[in-house]
């Protein structure tokens, strides 16, 4: 390929973080009525069908306790009386803290976090562009063009170390996230005992298990079927409401498999499912901040895949007017910046920007899978790049517009009367970049000129952009001591 000239884009800057409260309004779905109808019909199925939990003693007897029916096979029916008391104890905002715990991101209503991820098992070859599996490697060097992303927020286990399945690989995913970033992070696994072992590395990093209470280091994920919690997913919510560390259900209903393939339906399964969740959280520890956000998936008809984009965002934004009906802020969980697309082309870049424009309006607290092709299959690094942009361009959107008299500008437009020019005014200059999306591959009209970037296609600048990040970015580095000391735990769940 011919060598191009260099681009002149702009410089990556922070987010103003001070300036991203909610000004544009929550879009509705649903009239009244209908988040109503769905609230009772999903604590009629909490009352009638229940929730299945494994034969856990320690949880069966706290449900036990608090007067849930359950029966021989271990399914509990909650009453809505008892729930909504567990409900009424749920904070409404947490804080997870970088390494140094000098800095945090807010899960808080009003306030976006985007993050990368989560749990592909593949990844696309930056030398072949072909699919191949995932491996720890990957892990860290995702982690560090994330760390080098001022839009992305906090870091997820974006892949899987796919070689090392084990519990040691498991628990090893956090070190690597540790290592090479300094933002927040948010973990999860399969097996309990990984999240025992990181707890102790939190802990270690924060300087000790009350200090990791008072500063979470993660936010801690839990993945339950719809209306059935196995053993490894109570024993994760216990131990994390112990520990003081945030929990977000991210159960996902597919509709026509797991759930009814209806959406009203699909979201009964989900809400009840999360509900279980935050009254299992708050009998093990009232206070303890639990975040239900598990989502629906409709299966598509014709194939039997999942994918079509219009019930699911329908799904998103009625799911959070009845979670604002019960109380349950802030809402967590999003896929907007994903998407099913098999390659990061035009069918890509079509979903994830509908995708995020979507979420300007639903204005849940986080949006995860930034990056995530393939139907969460294949990790795309350019696909993260074009979805931390579009961030930028989000928080642009939610800062509004002021509305005083120096934007009014009467007084000016006074002085200068009709058929005036502006060009030359320093109010003009003043404000002349003030709603403007400082974009990193677009160019400041649209359509694109030639003079604003260089002639090349979107998939072009963004690999020239993630080149540059890859051979320039270095994060900061963890001390070795505390490194050793990570290892050493690491070592002793050295489990297969």
């Amino acid at each position: 390929m011919a060598t191009r000239k260099r681009s002149r884009r702009p410089k990556r800057t922070l987010p103003d973080l001070k300036a991203t409260g909610a000004r544009t309004p929550v879009y509705e779905v649903l009239p009244q009525s209908d988040v109503e109808k769905i609230v009772d019909a999903t604590f009629q199925l909490l009352r009638e069908t229940g929730v299945a939990f494994d034969p856990e003693p320690q949880v069966l007897d706290r449900f036990s306790d608090a007067g849930c029916e359950i029966s021989a096979d271990h399914v509990v029916k909650f009453e809505r009386e008892m729930v909504m008391e567990c409900i009424s104890t749920v904070p409404n905002s947490a804080r997870i803290w970088n390494r140094a715990g000098t800095a945090y991101r807010e899960i808080k209503e009003g306030v976006t976090s985007f993050i990368p991820g989560m749990t592909c098992i593949q990844v696309y070859d930056l030398e072949t562009g072909e699919p191949r599996e995932s491996t720890g490697e990957d892990l860290a060097m995702i982690t560090r063009v994330a760390d080098a992303l001022p839009n992305i927020d906090a870091v997820c286990v974006m892949v899987k170390d796919v070689p090392n399945s084990t519990i040691r690989g498991e628990i090893g995913e956090f070190l690597t996230l540790a290592e090479n970033t300094t933002k927040p992070l948010e973990y999860l696994c399969d097996y309990s005992v990984s999240l025992d072992a990181v707890i102790e590395m939190a802990a270690a990093i924060r300087g000790g298990m009350d200090a990791l209470a008072e500063k979470p280091y993660f936010n801690h994920i839990i993945t339950a079927l719809p209306l059935y919690y196995a053993k490894t997913h109570t024993d994760q919510i216990t131990r994390a409401a112990e520990a003081g560390i945030p929990v977000t259900m991210g159960t996902i209903s597919i509709g026509g498999a797991s759930a009814p393939l209806t959406v009203a339906g699909c979201m009964t399964h989900n809400l009840a499912t999360d509900l279980a969740g935050i009254a299992l959280s708050q009998l093990v520890r009232k206070g303890a901040f639990f975040s239900g956000t598990s989502e629906c998936a409709m299966m598509e008809p014709a194939t039997g895949s999942l994918g079509n984009r219009v019930p699911d965002m329908l799904a998103d934004i009625a799911n959070r007017q009845v979670h604002r009906q019960l109380g349950l802020t802030p809402i967590a969980g999003g896929g907007g910046g994903e998407s099913n697309a098999r390659r990061f082309n035009q069918d890509a870049v079509f979903e994830i920007t509908m995708g995020m424009t979507k979420d300007f309006f639903l204005r849940r607290t986080t949006m995860d899978y930034l990056g995530s092709l393939n139907a969460g299959l294949t990790y795309s690094l350019h696909a993260l790049l074009l979805a931390e942009d579009l961030a930028g361009m989000l928080r642009c959107l939610w800062k509004g517009i002021p509305v005083d008299d120096e934007h009014l500008a009467l007084d000016l437009s006074r002085s200068i009367g009709p058929k005036g020019n502006y060009l030359a005014e320093p109010h003009s200059a003043k404000h002349c970049r003030e709603n403007y999306w400082n974009s990193r591959y677009f160019g400041a009209k649209f359509p694109l000129e030639t003079g604003t970037l260089p002639d090349a296609d979107l998939f072009e600048r963004i690999d020239e952009d993630l080149r540059e990040i890859l051979a320039s970015h270095q994060p900061e580095p963890m001390p070795e001591p505390l490194r050793k000391q990570l290892a050493a735990i690491l070592d002793k769940y050295d489990t297969e």
